[in-house]
């Protein structure tokens, strides 16, 4: 009781010391503090009774180095301590009476003062002791607070002057009004200054109107700083303490968190537990904050300083699908609490497939989806021929999924997003399949196909075809020399396929010598291979086989390493490529071909092949028939060759009298000459030439045709005659006057044309005919 009356006393006398009139000068005696936005400072004392002076801060006092401007003190009596004055140096200022020399260092100063910056810091503690703070949160009327300020102000008393150093905390309440006393204890919120920090008594918060305060630290007009130096501004709630508790979730899928809040008093033990927990419900984390496990579904919770608790609880996928309710209560008194009810459901599973659904294999598929329910996904799949519990989507397809052996199924980890994504390599598939439809199945749980009642999951129908290969040749005849192309389609996504070819003493490689041409295949499964060098081939019949690997790896091939070169082997029942088949260059063609087939064939091979021929024929050349032509007339030469479309022809037409000239003189004699493409045919490629004869003269003509890459010429002749004379009337005629009938008078005659037979140039033209025919021979 003496206490309160000598707290009640104090209060008196801080109150009568607020309403003392405005401050007198505080009087500074030589090694005070002074603060920044003092005013009426009466500093004589530090100036030796001076009227006037110079404050003046030096880097150094033994060497006066002047910092900044000295500070002007026009009446020692009244002086005021601006921020603009001081800057940022604060520090021991020396007091130099006007006109004073203060660069001289044997000018001793007539005293100092320690200037520093006014620094304060508002707090709201909970309780009646400690430092936990409440700014921003909330306290419940059961609690006591304390407000508190943390300063450099100690220097600020002033003995003559109580209320010089005193600060109030103004509190702003709820219904907008502002205080200086507060709680049901009526604390008086003005702070006196002193030591380094200043706070109120505790302050009991029975009976305060709850809701929202704020407070700042004001200095009255009485105080020694002004406005500009109040406090910051803090804010805190006050609630009426009542127990209760929120989800962050009504419903949440099972394997996912979710959090309850609770509310009640500050720092305040309650129970919180599951009111039907049963088998497989919710759990508490364990290693919470202010969280003591009591049992697997009860535990104590201590609120914050705030009144507030959040707490975390986890489900799995095996949790019960359920509403759960959570109780909060008070431990001293059961009939308060608060209730709130969660709903634990089953997540979801989805797949889809990459594209239109329809593969061949050999093929990447992306399979992706959701997981709400897991944080696994499990891939299996179902269809023609395969075990009727799923198998796995790699290697044979023999590995049944079943319950107790997980490894059998593919797994795919889901991401944070609840998605998932797997890259399905059908390449990876080591064994024949089926055209037809296939499920794959995506599960929350290493389940197969007979036991999905317990888990979530998806399915997706794909259709899975063989990888298959066709192909064509660019021609099933090639002239020797001319390049012959192969172009195909292999579905199935390989990066190459195999060609092999067979012929007269050739095996694909050089010196007969077997050698397997492997051909990129591009994005959208085409290939093209060009056999080139064919002028260098025996004549004959060619056999190709276009190999299309149907996976990852060629089963049948050509002897590597320690194995024969001109060998083929092919794979045995572990799939490795050892078995040998035959030595290929020992066999004819057509041999050679058939073994390499029956190998492709082979039960323990996966490879598909399609099978391809051409004959190789030597260059030919030929005329038709071009019969005589007029002298002076267009026509057109052709012909046919086995030569390929697009090769080109030089075409040459001579008089067969033709000679060369002497330098100036012309021989009488014409020609005609030009380039033509070989044209696409049915049972043979065409050339066709035209001639301009508008000045070939009657004579023997040789036609010349060559082909400089194939090396190949041939020669024909015509004959150009002289073109028949019109028919002209002879005789006299008359004319009849208009209107009469004109009648002749004389018969017309036609005089004959004698008939023109070769000359001389028939003779030139035989000796050519011999020449060529020597030179063909010779060639042959």
């Amino acid at each position: 009781m003496k206490s309160m009356t000598k707290l009640m006393v104090i209060a008196m006398l801080l109150v009568a010391a607020l309403v003392v009139a405005p401050a007198a000068a505080r009087a500074v005696t030589t090694g005070n503090t002074i603060y920044v936005g003092e005013e009426d400072l009466d500093v004589s004392a530090v100036f030796g009774g001076a009227a006037s002076g110079n404050l003046v801060y030096f880097s150094s006092l033994s060497d006066r180095t002047v910092v900044g401007s000295p500070i002007s003190v026009p009446d020692t009596t009244n002086f005021d301590l601006s921020a603009t004055a001081v800057g940022s140096s604060t520090g021991t200022w020396y007091a130099f009476a006007t006109g004073a020399n203060y660069g001289d260092n044997t000018v001793a100063p007539l005293g100092n003062v320690l200037v520093q910056i006014p620094s304060t810091n508002l707090r709201v503690l909970l309780g009646t002791s400690g430092t936990t703070s409440v700014d921003g949160q909330s306290v419940t009327r059961s609690s006591n607070i304390r407000f508190r300020i943390d300063h450099n102000l100690a220097g600020l008393a002033d003995p003559l002057d109580p209320a010089y150093n005193i600060i109030e905390v103004r509190l702003t309440t709820p219904g907008g009004g502002t205080v200086t006393t507060f709680g049901n204890n009526s604390v008086n919120l003005a702070l006196p200054l002193t030591g380094q920090w200043s706070e109120t008594p505790a302050i009991d918060l029975t009976g305060v109107t709850a809701g929202t305060y704020t407070a700042r630290g004001v200095w009255p007009t009485a105080a020694g700083l002004g406005t500009e130096y109040n406090t910051n501004t803090v804010t805190f709630e006050v609630a009426s303490g009542a127990v209760g508790i929120t989800a962050n979730k009504d419903t949440v899928v099972r394997g996912n968190a979710f959090t309850v809040t609770i509310t009640g008093e500050s720092e305040k033990n309650y129970h919180l537990f599951i009111t039907n927990p049963g088998n497989n419900a919710p759990t508490f984390r364990t290693g919470q904050v202010g969280v003591t496990p009591v049992t697997a579904d009860n535990v104590t919770v201590k609120t914050t300083a705030g009144g507030t608790r959040s707490v975390e609880l986890n489900t799995n996928q095996n949790t019960r699908e359920a509403s759960y309710t959570l109780r909060v209560a008070d431990p001293l008194d059961a009939s308060k609490y608060d209730e709130v009810r969660v709903k634990v459901e089953a997540g979801s599973v989805t797949v889809t497939s990459s594209g239109t659904g329809t593969y061949y294999v050999g093929e990447e598929i992306t399979l992706s989806g959701t997981n709400t329910d897991s944080n696994d996904v499990y891939l299996f799949m179902t269809g023609p021929n395969l075990g009727t519990r799923g198998v796995g989507l790699v290697g044979n397809l023999n590995a049944v999924v079943d319950n107790t052996t997980p490894g059998n199924f593919v797994h795919v980890d889901v991401e944070a997003d609840d998605t998932w994504s797997y890259k399905w390599d059908t390449s990876a598939i080591t064994r024949s399949l089926d055209s037809g439809g296939y499920t794959i199945y995506a599960v929350s749980a290493p389940r197969d196909k007979e036991n999905l009642g317990d888990v979530e999951y998806d399915t997706q129908t794909i259709q899975l075809r063989p990888g298959f290969i066709t192909a064509t040749m660019s021609s099933a005849t090639v002239a020797k020399g001319d390049d012959v192309t192969i172009t195909g389609t292999a579905q199935g996504n390989p990066s190459n396929v195999n060609i092999w070819i067979f012929g007269k003493n050739f095996y694909g490689g050089a010196n007969g010598q077997l050698a397997v041409q492997s051909v990129n295949v591009e994005s959208d499964g085409t290939f093209d291979h060009d056999i080139t060098g064919t002028e260098n081939l025996v004549a004959g019949q060619y056999f190709v086989v276009v190999q299309h690997p149907m996976g990852t790896d060629f089963e049948v091939a050509q002897g590597t390493g320690a194995q024969d070169a001109n060998s083929i082997y092919r794979a045995d029942d572990t799939g490795a490529t050892n078995v040998f088949v035959a030595r290929l260059t020992s066999l004819q063609a057509a041999e050679a071909a058939n073994a390499l087939i029956d190998a492709l064939e082979s039960p323990y091979v996966n490879d598909a092949y399609t099978k391809l021929t051409f004959f190789l024929e030597d260059a030919w050349i030929r005329i038709d028939p071009v019969g005589d032509k007029s002298a002076g007339s267009t026509f057109t030469i052709s012909g046919t060759t086995n030569l390929a479309a697009g090769e080109q022809l030089i075409v040459e037409v001579t008089s067969a009298a033709f000679q060369p000239g002497q330098t100036g003189q012309t021989t009488g004699f014409s020609s005609d000459a030009g380039t033509v493409t070989v044209q696409a045919g049915e049972a043979a490629n065409t050339w066709s030439f035209e001639v301009d004869g508008t000045s070939f003269r009657p004579d023997q003509y040789i036609v010349t045709v060559e082909s400089i890459e194939a090396g190949t010429t041939t020669t024909g002749t015509f004959n150009v005659v002289e073109a028949a004379p019109t028919t002209q009337p002879t005789g006299n005629v008359t004319t009849a006057p208009t209107g009469t009938e004109t009648t002749p008078t004389g018969t017309a005659t036609t005089a004959a044309t004698p008939t023109q037979s070769p000359g001389f140039g028939a003779i030139l033209a035989l000796a050519g005919l011999g020449a060529v025919a020597f030179l063909v021979l010779r060639r042959n």
